[in-house]
């Protein structure tokens, strides 16, 4: 990967980690990932970090129905979870394929690079 692929993937790892929407699973593959960096297991921990973020991103559709379940009532609150499929369902209308919180608009923006981390 470039060095310019690379420091941008980096910025956008420190966003993740740094959102109060990161699970502790993406927050543990990006830790696993910067301290793999400059080793002999980079690329490795590169495509376990990329598989581990597809599978951690939330499509929109799963954020429409999570905040409509009782789930998503106990995360968000009986009144915000209105509102968090409100948006939702705006941004799907909007084209978005994602949630748009810090943590998955960082997701969506390194697996826009995946290609070019995986050189």
């Amino acid at each position: 990967m470039t060095k310019e692929v690379r420091d941008y993937a980096v910025q956008k790892t420190h966003e993740m980690m740094e959102a109060f929407s990161c699970s502790a699973e993406a927050k543990a593959a990006g830790q696993a990932w910067l301290d793999a960096l400059d080793t002999e297991n980079e690329a490795a921990a590169t495509e376990k970090y990329i598989a581990e973020l597809e599978g951690d991103i939330m499509p929109v559709e799963m954020l429409i129905a999570f905040a409509e379940s009782d789930g998503g009532a106990q995360v968000f609150g009986p009144e915000k979870t209105k509102e968090v499929a409100a948006h939702a369902r705006e941004i799907q209308a909007a084209g978005a394929k994602y949630c748009d919180c810090p943590a998955c608009a960082a997701v969506e923006a390194i697996l826009a690079r995946k290609d070019e981390m995986l050189k």
